[in-house]
């Protein structure tokens, strides 16, 4: 099984020598003042750039032979999808077929809002789309504990 944790600890080993960081410094509120995405969002950042790039004509013929738009096929040409950019993620069988280019490209960017995927300019979308990813990254949500009496009457009435 692929792991992306030896790749984000070389990230926050390289943190820690670029900024200066302690052994013991948390490495997250710099990652986040630099505004480094985590491995995963950078990914999902390549993915996406290499689609934009194949909408506005800047990528090699052969990217573009591996997606298909959704506007393409017939049956959906009349859905609200075709007009958003979409592209078809395709089925897989297996777990490893989810790694393969033509699978997690349509699907990174079919998460985008329409209005990033509408831009034009890849400059503008470059910004926006790392906005888009570095928001969630690091958010912080904190798990809620309810009291027990709370939990009983959650479960009373589900």
């Amino acid at each position: 099984m692929l792991t992306l944790a030896p790749l984000q600890g070389v990230l926050h080993a390289a943190a820690r020598t670029v900024l200066d960081l302690k052994l013991r410094d948390h490495v997250t509120p710099a990652l986040r003042k630099w505004h480094w995405l985590p491995i995963t969002e950078t990914i999902q950042y390549k993915l996406c750039l290499v689609v934009h790039k194949m909408f506005v004509r800047h990528a090699p013929d052969y990217i573009a032979s591996l997606l298909t738009p959704a506007s393409d096929i017939r049956s959906r040409s009349s859905l609200r999808s075709s007009s958003n950019c979409d592209l078809v993620v395709p089925r897989t069988s297996w777990k490893i077929g989810d790694r393969a280019f033509s699978v997690a490209a349509p699907r990174a960017w079919s998460r985008l809002p329409t209005d990033l995927k509408l831009l034009r300019s890849t400059a503008s979308f470059k910004n926006k789309l790392k906005s888009f990813l570095l928001h969630p990254a690091y958010t912080i949500t904190l798990p809620i504990t309810l009291p027990a009496c709370y939990s009983c009457q959650l479960q009373l009435y589900n």
